[in-house]
């Protein structure tokens, strides 16, 4: 089955990234295709170089930087970005800034989308 994910929440302060982190490790196991993830609203900080967090703690920007190396398309709302200060120089690597049009895309080429968060 092909998924697409979608994140509206960011990091830390909910349980949305981690859930969303989870299940695409999980479907992915089960032989599963993560046609690709879209950060979208505060979403968009869960893929920023701003956060540092303590050296016992998940680093929650490098796990998906670490799925984008693997070849899925991770996506930032260019609109939910501009917004909040975000630009390509502050993104971890193996994530882009793109539109919803994007978004679209995805969820046409896959047979369910996800969405985690509010």
């Amino acid at each position: 089955m092909k998924l697409a994910v979608l994140i509206h929440e960011g990091p830390y302060n909910h349980e949305a990234s981690d859930s969303a982190y989870n299940f695409i490790n999980a479907a992915i196991e089960k032989g599963h295709e993560i046609r690709g993830i879209f950060f979208y609203h505060d979403g968009v900080y869960n893929v920023t170089k701003l956060m540092e967090p303590p050296q016992d703690d998940r680093h929650i920007a490098n796990r998906w930087s670490e799925l984008g190396a693997k070849g899925i398309d991770i996506v930032v709302c260019i609109a939910a970005a501009k917004r909040r200060g975000i630009v390509d120089d502050v993104l971890v690597d193996n994530v882009r800034i793109s539109g919803l049009g994007q978004l679209t895309m995805m969820a046409i080429e896959a047979d369910r989308m996800v969405t985690f968060g509010d």
